[in-house]
């Protein structure tokens, strides 16, 4: 019997927003955070938001995005609630609607077996503005999470899915077990789970696992 657990990258494996770190470092992070936060709560369609954050990161040095990407705080509990979910015979995923420098970085230090997320063009070294990838849309994460699901022969009711966001929720509709953690007001209405804690160690006892 195969089984899936698929994890949000930002403010879920992550302490944090990625795009949100990199706006700092050129003193645009409140301006970037409100369009994050109307996105997140479902306010203001993803890829328009995506798109209007991205273009404000335009000039940036591909370097420091790196540089910053792999000095991410990760949350408490996520290297081992991947090894746990793996000693249980779980494939683990990440999903981002943020970006590949960090995701890809994660992804040796916490353990997850594959991540799909975006990608932010440069050109001699410079942002663009512009921003292509796997997780550009509302609904990116649950066309994904369907696909691996065909590929990985894994069944609804053996996937878990874990959240903060509003485009979280299009995983949620092919998850057995909706995990909100930390979430907006909007996930925990279609989630099974509520964790309000920043710990992803409560992840286990909610299931009810020894």
């Amino acid at each position: 019997m195969n089984k899936l657990a698929v994890f949000d990258f930002d403010s879920t494996l992550m302490d944090g927003e990625t795009i949100e770190f990199f706006a700092d470092a050129i003193g645009i992070k409140q301006q970037v955070a409100e369009i994050t936060r109307l996105a997140m709560e479902g306010k203001l369609d993803f890829f328009e938001s995506l798109t209007q954050r991205a273009a404000l990161l335009k000039g940036i040095k591909e370097s420091k995005i790196i540089e910053i990407s792999h000095k991410l705080p990760y949350m408490n509990g996520a290297a081992e609630i991947i090894s746990i979910l793996k000693a249980k015979g779980y494939t683990v995923i990440c999903f981002s609607g943020g970006f590949r420098t960090a995701t890809s970085y994660a992804k040796d230090i916490l353990g997850y077996d594959a991540e799909f997320a975006n990608v932010l063009h440069a050109k001699d070294g410079v942002l663009t503005g512009k921003v292509g990838g796997e997780m550009m849309f509302s609904n990116s994460k649950g066309e994904m999470l369907k696909r691996l699901q065909c590929i990985l022969k894994v069944e609804k009711e053996n996937t878990i899915a874990v959240g903060d966001g509003a485009n979280d929720l299009s995983m949620f509709r092919h998850a057995g077990v909706k995990i909100a953690f930390c979430a907006k007001e909007i996930v925990k209405k279609n989630a099974d789970i509520i964790i309000e804690e920043k710990n992803l160690l409560k992840i286990p006892e909610k299931l009810g696992w020894k």
